[in-house]
């Protein structure tokens, strides 16, 4: 990564509009970045209807509940419900229990760091914002970039997922018209306000746990033997964990697993974007953080060691999900069904944080002058259409490209998309590093902050070093190798791009300011 440009970072548009509070007269430009929530004239309303994100007019309608499962709703999806079967099959039951263990001991990590950036300073699209500011612009343009690509993949794969979904009630039916149904849906709730995107999310993320908590419930009655399963004359217990040893195709594959869960987790930090439009974000925070490792820890390892205790590893994922596998063993009516139904509300989970966290990249680019001005306008409602429309349109590309060019162009977006949450995590830990160090030059004391990464700086550099090892150690992957040489050349040209973007400018400013100096009557 690039030394900080603190003397271009200063003159961002951000930094420039944050509220100037005069303490004992020496104001550096340390205190001019961090200062934490302060309010604004637009912001005078205190109880929080007419409350505005901070220097923006995005409405803050989103409650501590919201934050919470939209947490949950970006992390929980079909990866769980569908391809775990085939993660265990990699890795084994053990290996596969490992693997998650340690991502979600990087996310929590990771979200330890996000969280004292975004009390301090809850701005929308705040990942870009803090690497512009503590790293360099160039590399604030290329967080942005790669934030954006990865959400506007992900939107194309859902929508053509909710399609072949809805095909199994509707098998003479065309794909196309569901899939044009749950656009159609997803872009009216992002539309019409925050406060009903955060609502939506909320009931379908809802679901989505619950299944996976009766799922979780469920097995431990059939493990124990409380209910019967198929297959078994006693109580299963846990003897399918170790059956075949502890790494039964050896150590390697929960090597390539653990890399794939962290790809599983990307999601987690949409509290950062989600930040901005937060009521309270000192307290709602905090708060949907904490929560966070211990319900990844519930869901996902909870719901893989029933899975591992009840079918026998090598039987996971054989052909359909082992949470249908599960229920039909168990004899739960309409399993098949129950499960159509759950995956297909995460699959509009997905795809409404998707467009919501694309949306908040591109009004944020905009915001600060990265693209054009007007991307950043908003209606009256607080929400940035022409940067909703331009994130659906990157959607719909996405989408096209699954379906016309699936083995040149969307394969490269695909890869690039994996790595591209994993290269956001490596830059939110090194700005909260940066973040903390000028924060003590400037005077300040730690006390001063309203959240605090606990176990600085250990916690800050264990989560930069095991993101970066993360992304380095993909090369040992052979299947992975391509989206790690595709994500490095991706990195340089979006470099590339902004260097250029700036030499334009630079031209540009240049001529114009060559035009003043030349008299009217000796110009061309």
């Amino acid at each position: 990564m690039s030394q900080p440009d603190t003397d271009t970072a200063a003159q961002s548009p951000s930094s420039q509009q944050e509220p100037q509070i005069q303490t004992d007269g020496r104001r550096s430009h340390s205190e001019q970045m961090n200062q934490p929530a302060q309010t604004s004239q637009s912001e005078s309303s205190h109880d929080g209807k007419d409350e505005h994100a901070l220097h923006t007019n995005l409405k803050r309608g989103m409650e501590s509940r919201h934050l919470q499962m939209i947490s949950l709703g970006g992390v929980i999806g079909t990866g769980l419900f569908l391809s775990s079967g085939y993660t265990i099959q990699q890795a084994g039951p053990i290996g596969t229990i490992l693997a998650y263990s340690i991502g979600a001991l990087i996310v929590y990590l990771v979200m330890l760091t996000l969280g004292e950036l975004s009390v301090a300073m809850p701005v929308t699209g705040s990942f870009h914002v803090y690497a512009e500011k503590f790293i360099g612009p160039g590399t604030g343009f290329v967080i942005a970039i790669q934030y954006w690509l990865t959400w506007t993949v992900a939107l194309g794969s859902e929508f053509t997922a909710a399609g072949l979904l809805m095909q199994r009630w509707f098998p003479d039916s065309p794909t196309w018209v569901w899939s044009a149904a749950c656009i159609i849906l997803i872009f009216t709730l992002n539309a019409l306000s925050v406060r009903l995107f955060a609502e939506a999310e909320f009931w379908f993320a809802s679901i989505k746990v619950f299944a996976i908590c009766a799922f979780i419930v469920i097995g431990l009655l059939a493990i124990f033997g409380v209910i019967p399963i198929a297959g078994y004359q006693h109580a299963p217990m846990f003897g399918n964990l170790v059956k075949d040893g502890i790494f039964p195709n050896g150590f390697m594959p929960v090597f390539a697993t653990i890399l794939t869960v962290n790809f599983a987790f990307s999601g987690t930090e949409l509290i950062g974007v989600t930040a901005g439009e937060t009521r309270d974000p000192q307290t709602a925070v905090p708060k949907a953080i904490h929560t966070t490792l211990w319900r990844l820890v519930l869901f996902f390892i909870g719901s893989i060691t029933v899975m591992c205790a009840l079918i026998p590893w090598r039987q996971a994922g054989v052909g359909e999900s082992p949470f249908v596998l599960v229920f039909n063993s168990i004899g739960i009516p309409y399993a098949g069904d129950i499960m159509n139904f759950v995956v297909l509300t995460a699959v509009l989970s997905a795809s409404n944080s998707g467009l919501y966290a694309s949306t908040r990249m591109v009004w944020s680019m905009g915001n600060e002058g990265m693209i054009p001005r007007w991307f950043a306008k908003t209606n009256r409602r607080g929400v940035p259409m022409l940067a909703l429309c331009a994130a659906m349109a990157g959607g719909l590309l996405a989408l096209l490209s699954s379906v016309i060019a699936a083995s040149t162009v969307y394969l490269v977006l695909v890869a690039l998309s994996g790595l591209s949450a994993v290269v956001v995590w490596i830059a939110i830990a090194y700005c909260q590093i940066v973040f903390r160090r000028r924060w003590l030059e400037s005077g300040h004391s730690t006390s001063e902050l309203k959240y605090r990464t606990p176990g600085y700086p250990y916690v800050s550099w264990a989560a930069f070093i095991l993101c970066t090892a993360s992304f380095v150690l993909v090369i040992f992957d052979v299947e992975q190798r391509f989206a790690l040489v595709a994500e490095l050349v991706f990195i340089v040209a979006c470099y590339g791009a902004y260097f250029l973007q700036q030499w334009v400018r630079k031209r540009k400013k240049a001529t114009e300011a060559d035009d003043l100096d030349t008299p009217w009557f000796a110009r061309d």
